[in-house]
Formats: C-alpha cells, sequence, structure tokens
C-alpha cells in the first residue's frame, strides 16, 4: 500500500517506488502542477514539466545534500539541460525546487 501523500514542508510526498522513476513522477505532476503558487495562468504542463523533471534528476544525483548545498550547481546545470527547452533558470527554478523537494524528503 502507498503512503500517504503528506510532507510538513511542502505538503506531499514520493513512495520509495516512485522515487527511480520519472514516470509516476510525471503522472504526480501532471495531476498536481496547477496548484503551486508559482504557476502563471497562460502556462501549461509542458513549460512546467522539464523543471519537475530536472528537479526530480537532481535530487537523485545529489543525494543526501540539502538543497542549499546543491542549488549553485542545480542552476548552472540547467541551461544545459537536455530538455529545458527555452526557459529561463528564473522562470523554472520553483518547479525545479518543488521537483528536488518531492523526491529529497519523500524517502
Amino acid at each position: 500500500m502507498a503512503e500517504p501523500d503528506a510532507n510538513p514542508t511542502q505538503g506531499f510526498k514520493a513512495t520509495k517506488q516512485q522515487l527511480g522513476d520519472w514516470e509516476p513522477e510525471q503522472s504526480y505532476w501532471r495531476d498536481n502542477w496547477a496548484a503551486r503558487p508559482y504557476v502563471i495562468a497562460d502556462r501549461g504542463f509542458e513549460f512546467y514539466g522539464p523543471g519537475y523533471r530536472y528537479g526530480f534528476e537532481c535530487a537523485r544525483l545529489y543525494d543526501g545534500k540539502q538543497w542549499a548545498e546543491a542549488e549553485g550547481d542545480v542552476r548552472s546545470g540547467w541551461d544545459s539541460y537536455e530538455h529545458r527547452g527555452s526557459t529561463t533558470w528564473e522562470h523554472i527554478k520553483d518547479a525545479v525546487r518543488d521537483g528536488w523537494n518531492r523526491i529529497a524528503h519523500g524517502a
């Protein structure tokens, strides 16, 4: 049975089964992205999705580090991230951190 969807800091939690596979995460974010406080009405999931995926991947890459420790590297890596499209860090950083937090605080 899956764990409840709760995290005291962000209001959600990834299950252990979700930690290694982007597909369940993508499904989660497709269902929940629109309710996030940073979402701008004229931008769809396709705009934010790469940020969630990058946060997911970075949380796994920097496993055990806090966001504050890794943020500089995560930020500098965004410009070369293959799935970023034309989105700038300033427009996507909140989605990246959301994706990171869901994985980093979900274990």
